[in-house]
């Protein structure tokens, strides 16, 4: 007389996991092996949320550790003092931080200087990703000053589109411009679902800066 064992619950759920990994392991070698192109990425963090600045700073971070060299130019932060800054600043040899605006535009009350902040940012930014010495390149908070229209758009885009072929940018800020979004490779909109400041919670430190 033969008696049928069944395998045990467990044993047939984890052979039955097994096959579905090895089908996805062989479906994502087939896709990898057509993702052959190397090129320099223009990158928007965009959105209402929190984590924009944030994310570029971690790829500098990344970045650093592949021994590439790293420019950033912030349109707003100015003065603040910043966690970020004062970690990237101990590498001298591989960052350059060109902290240039003056605060909101609420706290200057004064568009033309603004304009003349935005402006000469934009220069810094400019002779940045100009140069193919600089692998990533982050202009923090430009889609602000794109948005309150302190840069003619044209000229931004330009420059952008001029960059050395491996370069890499990071352009962050709220409210990106559909032109910026279009001319980007990769975009990433950043959605508000709760914060604290909503509950009279302040900006902290080693949070916000």
């Amino acid at each position: 007389m033969t008696v049928d064992v069944k395998p045990a619950p467990d044993a047939e759920i984890d052979r039955l996991h097994a096959e579905k990994m090895l089908r996805r392991r062989e479906a994502r070698a087939r896709m990898m092996a057509g993702k052959t192109e190397e090129k320099g990425l223009l990158i928007v963090h965009t959105g209402p949320g929190k984590g924009k600045s944030t994310a570029a700073f971690g790829m500098a971070l990344r970045a650093i550790g592949h021994g590439m060299k790293v420019g950033v130019v912030q349109f707003v932060k100015g003065a603040w003092s910043t966690g970020e800054r004062t970690v990237l600043e101990r590498f001298p040899d591989l960052i350059e931080i060109k902290a240039m605006g003056e605060g909101f535009t609420w706290n200057t009350a004064d568009r033309q200087r603004d304009m003349r902040a935005a402006r000469a940012a934009f220069d810094e930014a400019r002779r940045m990703v100009a140069d193919p010495a600089y692998g990533l390149v982050i202009l923090d908070e430009l889609n602000i000053v794109l948005r309150n229209d302190y840069l003619p758009l044209d000229e931004v885009l330009d420059a952008l589109s001029a960059r050395p072929a491996a370069q890499h940018v990071v352009v962050t800020g709220r409210n990106a411009k559909p032109e910026m979004i279009a001319l980007a490779d990769l975009v990433t909109e950043m959605t508000l679902v709760k914060h604290p400041f909503r509950d009279g919670v302040k900006a902290q430190k080693g949070i916000e800066f």
